[in-house]
């Protein structure tokens, strides 16, 4: 059979169960769509990350005290390995394949605005370059300059969350309003662009900047800085800049040949890959947790399959007594199978975007082919009225009737049937024609004398048409 009619016979098929077919291919919806959701997410929280990561700054090298894990025991951020503002200033000076180098001191503290509005949040004193190395924009102001930091000046520059909380969205601009910072009056003179949160789910513009000097005399109170930022010359030259930072820092400190180091080099590649590869984990993890809800679907298409087999025992019969071969029928199972998959399938992918179309389009073509099939006389699962008339016109066409085990009883059958016409014809023809019965009337009964009259001469001929038009399309 052509592809295009084992098609035509899937779709009448699952048309004519509409509401089996679907609860039969609703698993499949589901399936399909929870991968495909388990998957986004995956990739998401993986986009999410590498953006995250990326607005930290290209090309960053990070230095922070402390020595690396080794075994159980981690190197303590002592006296003795704690950064200095002499380790970031021996680092401008000596390291080629660093572009900028800014230390970063960290404090804590209320800031209060001049209408009265507080807010607690981080204090970062760095120097100038710390803008390029994060590579942050600003949204309103300027950032300060080398002179603010020489001279020390009491200036910040406000993440966006901070300069919403305390002056309001329709507070107009903090450029040149003062703040309070530990008692310590700043002066505003610009407001950083929104970078939102960092993977960790921190806030990146919850923070005031300031010079690092002013910083470290006005607030910390010491020298010690949290970590040191450096941006290498160019993405090619990362792996070059640590290894150079490795060699100052480690000068810097005076340790030994055999000594350990008590700081730790780190770039955004590393931080990259280790956050990709738990998400990548983590999206194979949701991925199979979803796949096995689309097992379950394909399990309860084959378990409807069957069962259809089994209804359909009759058509089976039939479809191989006009000559359809058993991979015939196979084939014609596997196919509805298949385009009950590929429709639960395409659902569970455009649910989103129009899904009940999607369904629509598909059933609607298959109604069309139903319609005309069951005008020419293809649809043998039309009831089973339908039945019985095929297996009546292949009884009388056939020369031993359905097959072998029924050949006796077919024959006799077709012997008794002339001799109860002829009877009926006699009889007929004596209440009509006042007794006269000649032979050629019994050789050609008319059509009001068989069994039924016209409707059942009209019954046979369709019958043996459309057993006719089904075994030309079997063969």
């Amino acid at each position: 059979m052509k592809p295009q009619m084992l098609i035509r016979i899937a779709l009448r098929s699952i048309r004519r169960t509409k509401m089996r077919s679907t609860l039969t291919a609703l698993g499949i919806i589901i399936g399909v769509g929870a991968v495909i959701v388990m998957v986004a997410i995956g990739h998401g929280a993986k986009s999410r990350i590498e953006s995250s990561i990326k607005n930290l700054g290209t090309n960053m090298v990070v230095i922070t005290p402390g020595a690396a894990n080794t075994g159980n025991v981690r190197g303590g951020a002592g006296s003795f390995n704690r950064l200095k503002t002499e380790d970031a200033d021996k680092l401008k000076r000596e390291a080629v394949h660093l572009a900028d180098v800014s230390p970063v001191i960290m404090a804590f503290g209320r800031i209060r605005g001049g209408n009265g509005m507080n807010w607690r949040c981080p204090v970062y004193g760095v120097d100038t370059s710390y803008q390029v190395i994060r590579d942050w924009q600003m949204s309103d102001g300027q950032f300060f300059d080398v002179r603010d930091v020489r001279s020390r000046r009491k200036v910040c520059v406000l993440g966006a969350t901070v300069a919403k909380n305390i002056f309001g969205e329709d507070g107009g601009s903090p450029i040149g309003q003062e703040v309070i910072l530990r008692d310590v009056p700043f002066t505003v003179i610009g407001v950083l662009a929104p970078k939102g949160q960092t993977a960790s789910g921190s806030d990146q513009d919850d923070v005031i900047i300031a010079p690092y000097t002013t910083v470290e005399e006005r607030l910390a109170g010491h020298q010690f800085i949290a970590q040191i930022l450096g941006s290498a010359v160019s993405g090619g030259e990362v792996e070059a800049a640590m290894v150079e930072a490795k060699s100052i820092m480690r000068e810097s400190h005076g340790l030994g040949e055999w000594e350990e180091d008590d700081f730790q080099v780190k770039n955004q590649a590393d931080l990259a890959d280790a956050a990709t590869g738990a998400t990548e984990v983590m999206t194979i993890l949701l991925a199979a947790i979803a796949g096995i809800s689309l097992l379950v679907g394909g399990i309860g298409i084959m378990n409807i399959m069957l069962v259809s087999v089994t209804e359909r025992t009759r058509e089976i019969g039939i479809r191989m007594a006009i000559g359809a071969r058993p991979a015939d029928v196979l084939l014609q199972f596997l196919v509805e199978a298949i385009v009950l998959s590929m429709l639960g399938g395409l659902l569970g992918v455009a649910r989103r975007a129009g899904a009940a179309g999607g369904w629509r389009a598909p059933a609607g073509r298959a109604h069309g082919h139903r319609r005309r099939h069951r005008r020419r006389g293809a649809g043998l699962l039309g009831g089973g009225r339908r039945v019985l008339r095929l297996l009546a016109a292949r009884k009388a066409a056939a020369p031993d009737g359905l097959g072998a085990g029924h050949g006796r009883r077919a024959g006799r059958t077709a012997g008794r049937q002339p001799s109860a016409w002829r009877t009926r014809t006699r009889l007929t023809n004596r209440c009509t024609d006042g007794g006269d019965s000649s032979p050629a009337r019994v050789r050609n009964p008319p059509s009001a004398a068989l069994p039924g009259g016209r409707d059942a001469l009209a019954g046979a001929r369709k019958a043996a048409a459309l057993e006719c038009r089904s075994t030309r399309a079997w063969r």
